[in-house]
């Protein structure tokens, strides 16, 4: 009986496995920089007047708004238990939290056979998504309309035409249903005392080939001037400040460069944006898949490929308190777990231009109650930048620094919120705060905000995890429910979080501009192992054998004089150069690319290409 493997064996073949998926599919990405044409030739983004997509929040407090953000469905006729948990835990939590929008950030349906081998699209899995969403609106007891959903690589697969027969996100998504045809739409969320602009974007390939080949978003130079033209669209209009988020199915490290080498953090960098909400990773390789995005005016940074941490090094600059002053270039890249293993939700909260989220996971079950506090921010995962130039000006500093806030959702009624800060100074946390939380109260409320007092100036340390919240909600079953215990820093200090290494793999690493250095390191370092060893055969004085040099010279003698000695094999020799040229010149597969069709595609170095469509 053979040897039974290990776990810490079984996950390394399976990250291998992921890396020769990435590097194969992202020739499929790069190439469409050279190419002309994109999904914009296909489907024409054509959105309503912005006036008509803004809500005007009705009740208080103005100063506060709420979303959800729901990501990989996967529904699957294999997986019926999917949609049968969505349908009992979403619409019940969706009646409790009362979000102003509910975004679901692709992957809605699975399109896969039972053995994964087959990649298509299964009408009966969309006519699922749409009747449980039905379901979940109704008895959330939301307006439809305030739903948004946007198509995920497996929500393309095997798609050879937006619009087509085999195109059944446009005839039963929810975006779909309402027609919002473009592959950006956007929508205002306002308030008394501000305006919340969130810009969902489509970045899927035109022709949605089957997978492996179908992993990475592929956003054009039209996709991308269109998200600059939405996200200012309030920029001329004075009065009403403007928090932007925008949301899509991708991350960033799994985005294409445009055809003029431009990316998404380019445009969201120039509007510096509060936050990029996405999925596609789901919680496999981690839960801290989160990325801090800092301007960066070195043309050759190493963060245009990688970047070790999850927080940046911020550049040197100099302190600008003036009020005309612009916004610093930042944003956060948060990709949150997914529906079809983890059933994840997140909450996110916009408190007077604080941006918060948390995450919740149902696999537990259903919640009787959620504590999301909106302030202070988590140093963890709040923009640095902005809040320390906030406070190193000190003029600038708001009214909402001068309350702890939270938001409680319940299904009881609230008796008491208490908040409450540690410190870990002495080493081990010890209470130095506790405060009773008051309700904010007014005839029309969209939900429980609580608030209370405190001296925020007794809380600036220059260490930002010293001080840590956590807030007690006690209702009236007597049940109690505590929050996340977080750091915070009043100074806008980021406290430090590190990316286990394969989170890194999947965040930090920017696999798209990564793509031709790889490959063409790959292909000198196989050309250096045929011609160095012949170059030191044909000049060297002395002539190793390879049993003599393990004992006399040591290993790496050893591995020269066994190249040599594979040097003087023709076989080898031209096989190596045949492989090298065969890389270069020669398609690497040929195959039926679509599974209802005879088209026929082939994958080289520079993408895939098929017949009758462009290559992709």
């Amino acid at each position: 009986m053979g040897k039974k493997q290990s776990p810490e064996f079984r996950e390394i073949v399976t990250v291998a496995l992921k890396l020769l998926c990435i590097l194969t599919t992202i020739s499929t990405s790069v190439s469409i920089q050279q190419e002309g044409g994109g999904a914009e030739e296909l489907i024409s983004s054509s959105p309503k007047k912005w006036e008509e997509r803004v809500i005007e929040v009705e009740g208080g407090p103005e100063s506060i708004i709420w979303i959800v953000q729901l990501s990989d469905l996967h529904f699957s006729v294999h997986h019926p238990e999917r949609a049968l948990d969505f349908k009992k835990i979403v619409g019940p939590a969706l009646k409790m939290i009362n979000p102003s929008l509910v975004l679901i950030t692709g992957d809605l349906t699975d399109g896969k056979s039972k053995d994964l081998l087959t990649m298509k699209q299964n009408e009966a899995e969309w006519i699922e998504y749409q009747n449980v969403m039905e379901d979940v609106a109704r008895r959330s007891g939301l307006d439809k309309r305030i739903f948004y959903d946007l198509r995920g690589n497996h929500d393309n697969f095997g798609v050879p035409e937006i619009g087509g027969s085999s195109d059944f996100f446009s005839k039963y998504s929810i975006n779909g249903q309402f027609g919002r045809k473009g592959n950006i739409n956007s929508v205002t969320v306002e308030t008394g005392d501000r305006k919340h602009l969130f810009v969902g974007l489509d970045s899927t390939m035109s022709t949605g080939v089957r997978g492996p080949t179908n992993l990475f978003g592929h956003p054009t130079d039209q996709l991308l001037a269109e998200i600059d033209s939405q996200l200012s669209q309030w920029d001329s209009q004075k009065g009403k400040p403007t928090t932007k988020i925008s949301f899509g199915h991708f991350p960033l490290s799994f985005s294409a460069l445009s055809e003029s080498q431009k990316s998404l953090k380019d445009v969201f960098l120039k509007h510096s944006i509060s936050a990029y909400l996405c999925g596609h990773l789901h919680t496999r390789f981690g839960k801290n898949l989160k990325r801090h995005h800092l301007s960066n005016e070195n043309f050759l940074s190493s963060l245009e490929f990688f970047q070790l941490n999850m927080h940046p090094k911020p550049s040197e600059s100099a302190k600008n308190c003036s009020s005309q002053a612009p916004p610093l270039e930042e944003f956060w890249e948060w990709e949150m777990g997914d529906w079809r293993k983890s059933r994840a939700m997140r909450i996110m909260a916009v408190d007077k231009g604080h941006v918060s989220y948390l995450d919740i996971d149902f696999k537990t079950g259903t919640k009787t109650t959620i504590v999301l506090p909106t302030f202070p921010l988590d140093s963890r995962f709040m923009l640095t930048s902005s809040f320390h130039q906030m406070y190193e000006c000190q003029h600038m500093v708001p009214l909402s620094f001068e309350t702890i806030r939270c938001i409680v959702f319940s299904i009881s009624p609230i008796m008491s919120v208490v908040a409450r800060i540690y410190d870990t100074r002495p080493g081990s946390p010890h209470l130095i705060m506790e405060t009773i939380m008051a309700k904010f109260v007014r005839d029309v409320s969209r939900g429980d905000i609580y608030a209370a007092a405190w001296n925020y100036k007794a809380f600036e340390d220059p260490s930002p995890d010293r001080f840590w919240l956590q807030i007690e909600v006690t209702d009236a079953m007597g049940r109690s429910t505590l929050s996340e215990l977080r750091p915070f820093s009043v100074n806008g200090l980021n406290a430090k979080i590190s990316w286990t290494w394969k989170e890194f793999f999947v965040m930090g690493c920017q696999w798209a501009a990564l793509y031709y250095p790889i490959f063409w390191s790959a292909i000198y370092l196989m050309l250096s192992i045929l011609v160095i060893p012949k170059i030191c055969l044909i000049f060297s004085k002395e002539q190793y054998s390879y049993k003599t040099s393990i004992c006399e010279k040591g290993l790496i003698t050893c591995i020269a004089s066994g190249l040599q000695d594979l040097c003087r094999i023709p076989v080898v020799c031209f096989g190596i150069l045949g492989y090298l040229i065969y890389l270069i010149s020669c398609p690497w597969l040929i195959g039926q690319v679509f599974t209802d069709s005879e088209n026929r595609g082939l994958h080289d170095l520079h993408g895939m290409g098929c017949e009758n469509f462009q290559r992709q």
